[in-house]
């Protein structure tokens, strides 16, 4: 009996050590949190070229103080897969189901001159937000992470740096922001460019390149299955543009904010090796 117990306390304290070496390869499914840590600069309307009427005098540009746009968290499923290149160095590569957003306005846009006392724009009508009602963000990322500890080691601290690409797709605007902005600073614009009838809203944002800066810790708890926990950070830019086109779609102006986004996305996920 004692040597079945040795031998059993001895495969036990052999099972603990499971390591990741070279050439290993670890996938993790699981949950992202996004909390965006978001600031906005103030909202400039930029006018088209087109034939403007005289009394109303708008001018090619104007800036709205006191304006912005700011967004809420979101959460999604993820999936991270890591090659091990050397016992602690592993590429990463980051995917999973993009998460969607709101996007919030606050203030007025008002033309300067007689235009404004034609119309204005209140961002922060209750009635009208989210602007955004939603717009789904694509993010895959690449990193490089840094293991910390022995390779048979079961908790597994690390460190990644890497890069993301950040666009954006199916932006659906709130109807009630639609027809207040054709209403106000649409109808503005359509005067000024002696355009009749019904405006058109669009809005779109740029899309780019970001670092990503990432820190967690993996744990085994099988020789396949673990956990893995980690914070990921991402300087995140965008111009955000809301574009007012006329009835027979001549473009009369676009409405451009730089948000930056700046999220902490936690995750917490099942990993397998093989």
């Amino acid at each position: 009996m004692k040597k079945i117990c040795l031998t059993i306390l001895a495969t036990l304290l052999s099972a603990s050590a499971y390591a990741q070496h070279a050439g290993d390869n670890v996938a993790a499914l699981g949950w992202f949190h996004v909390m965006p840590q978001d600031s906005s600069t103030p909202l400039t309307t930029y006018v088209a070229p087109s034939p403007i009427n005289t009394p109303l005098r708008l001018p090619s540009s104007f800036t709205s103080p006191g304006t912005g746009l700011s967004t809420n968290s979101a959460n999604t499923v993820g999936l991270v897969f890591s090659h091990y290149l050397t016992d602690h160095i592993a590429v990463t590569t980051v995917a999973g189901l993009p998460p969607t957003f709101k996007i919030y306005g606050h203030g007025t846009i008002q033309p300067p001159g007689p235009a404004g006392a034609l119309g204005q724009q209140n961002l922060g009508d209750p009635q009208a937000n989210p602007i955004v009602k939603s717009v789904r963000q694509w993010s895959p990322a690449l990193l490089f992470q840094y293991y910390f500890n022995a390779p048979s080691a079961k908790l597994r601290p690390f460190v990644g740096i890497g890069v993301s690409y950040n666009w954006f797709s199916d932006v659906q605007l709130s109807q009630n922001f639609v027809q207040s902005t054709q209403e106000n600073l649409g109808a503005v614009l359509a005067a000024g460019a002696g355009k009749p009838g019904q405006t058109q809203i669009s809005a779109k944002a740029s899309s780019s390149w970001a670092p990503v800066f990432n820190a967690g810790l993996a744990y085994n708890i099988t020789e396949h299955w673990g956990l893995v926990a980690s914070v990921t950070y991402i300087p995140l830019k965008t111009t955000s543009s809301v574009i007012i086109k006329a009835a027979d779609g001549t473009e009369l102006g676009v409405s451009k904010a730089d948000l930056s986004a700046d999220p902490i996305i936690s995750y917490l996920a099942v990993s397998y090796k093989f």
